[in-house]
């Protein structure tokens, strides 16, 4: 081989390797958990879940990663009531009719978030509202975060800067988000 051809193939190797396609890790929406709490005017704690949820980690060609989560607010449960279930998936509180999917999309973070925990900047869509929000990263209890177990994610927003003002007079406009992620699969 040349010394032209010696000195090109490396470079076309890293060309051609910057050109890939990022990977994407699916998360196992069956592995997976998303639920929220409230707190009504009376100091009583209400639990909802997402049930139906989808998502990837993606890895970015620097090496940093992004997630995006999308949860199904068409079938948003408030556990152990049905008739508040309808009132959460209706006009008043994420008008799922209209806006079926909340979802976030982070900001670019190194990977060693995933395992150290710490702030999780990003855009949170809710309704057809825009926000940016930040989310918190629990410390990893294993060594592989998201496949032995799962991320844990916790952030609270104001419902009110999504336009779900109902029902002030009972319940607290604080929302608690918290989410336990698993991947399918190995990650990238």
């Amino acid at each position: 081989m040349s010394r032209a051809c010696a000195t090109v193939w490396p470079f076309l190797l890293v060309v051609l390797l910057a050109a890939l396609p990022a990977r994407a890790s699916e998360i196992d929406p069956l592995a997976s958990e998303a639920g929220f709490e409230l707190v009504t005017r009376w100091g009583e704690l209400v639990l909802g879940r997402f049930p139906v949820l989808e998502g990837r980690l993606t890895r970015l060609d620097d090496g940093r990663r992004r997630v995006r989560v999308s949860l199904s607010a068409t079938h948003v449960e408030i556990v152990g009531s049905r008739r508040h279930s309808y009132f959460a998936r209706g006009r008043g509180f994420f008008d799922a009719e209209r806006y079926p999917w909340v979802t976030f999309e982070s900001d670019p973070f190194d990977a060693r978030l995933l395992a150290e925990g710490g702030p999780l900047p990003g855009v949170l869509h809710i309704r057809d509202v825009q926000r940016r929000e930040v989310f918190i990263v629990a410390p990893s209890a294993c060594d592989r975060p998201a496949l032995d177990c799962p991320v844990r994610v916790a952030g609270v927003i104001d419902r009110g800067h999504y336009g779900m003002n109902r029902w002030t007079f009972a319940i607290a406009g604080k929302v608690r988000f918290e989410f336990r992620i698993h991947l399918a699969g190995e990650a990238e």
